[in-house]
């Protein structure tokens, strides 16, 4: 990265600019990842929060996010920030190396294309072009052609495109049991359909939590509210969902980064996090890590 790079994540890190003897005299920080004092100059403000965080924690914090396959924003690791704050680009292009910002930006572009109904990507393996969709009702499949190969294809399935016979992927969201059974609602379904790939999940037990295995989208099981950005899984603390999870969070979030093939001391970097957001919700308790 360039100097101009380097000079805009010294801004970020210390905004104030402090000389050594201000440093040498000022008091430690303490890092809400790690929970250790650290100087200032080892210490990196979020722009759009406010919260502060040691540098290094920060970097394998968005390491972390990157490698778990997260192209949608990156939120401030405090898992009880009350701003809700984001990571902009520039911060994320400072802390990590430039094949992980390049990894980021590719995941993320990719992911607006996927969520977004107006355009899809070619099916041809050696193109993979943007295609612009048609609006057309929700579910049903219209003509696409590809601006680079011509290809005309299926908007849901991705065959060649079948004017007169049935789409293969306009099937419901849903499925009933082997058996034939139905449900009073969506959400007690064993079989649903994930929300940006459209392939079938079935749920046995346990976790609300899924992660499809075909394009690792991640979303709550009930609601199929997105959940590839909320790493601390805040969604199951509020709401319809609240209390649904069906495991205890730190199990949860350890399964999440064995799968990812994280190292070990991934999640003694997530837990002092919530430590710390545990002892900020109640303050008359003082739970210790052992």
């Amino acid at each position: 990265m360039g100097s101009a790079g380097r000079l805009h994540c010294l801004t970020m890190t210390a905004a104030e600019n402090p000389t050594p003897g201000d440093l040498a005299l000022a008091p430690l920080v303490t890092c809400k990842l790690c929970l250790c004092e650290q100087s200032l100059d080892k210490m990196t403000t979020l722009q759009e929060c406010r919260c502060i965080f040691c540098t290094a924690c920060l970097k394998q914090y968005m390491q972390l996010a990157i490698r778990e396959g997260c192209g949608s924003p990156i939120t401030c690791p405090d898992m009880v920030c009350l701003n809700h704050g984001t990571l902009q680009e520039a911060e994320i292009a400072c802390l990590v190396s430039v094949d992980q910002f390049q990894l980021y930006q590719r995941l993320k572009s990719e992911r607006e294309v996927h969520l977004d109904p107006y355009r899809t990507w070619c099916p041809v393996a050696d193109c993979q072009t943007v295609c612009p969709v048609a609006s057309s009702e929700p579910g049903q499949p219209v003509l696409v052609e590809c601006p680079s190969c011509h290809l005309k294809f299926c908007s849901c399935c991705k065959d060649a495109w079948h004017a007169e016979v049935s789409c293969r992927n306009s099937q419901p969201s849903v499925l009933p049991t082997e058996h034939g059974a139905l449900f009073v609602t969506e959400a007690e379904a064993p079989i649903k359909q994930c929300p940006v790939c459209r392939v079938y999940i079935e749920r046995n037990e346990g976790c609300a939590q899924m992660m499809c295995k075909n394009c690792k989208h991640t979303f709550c099981w009930y609601c199929l509210q997105n959940l590839d950005n909320d790493i601390f899984l805040r969604h199951y603390d509020k709401g319809p969902c609240r209390n649904k999870l069906g495991h205890s969070r730190a199990s949860v979030m350890w399964n999440r980064t064995q799968v990812c093939e994280f190292q070990e001391n991934v999640l003694l970097f997530q837990l002092p996090a919530s430590m710390e957001g545990i002892s900020r919700m109640f303050p008359h308790k003082h739970p210790q890590l052992i």
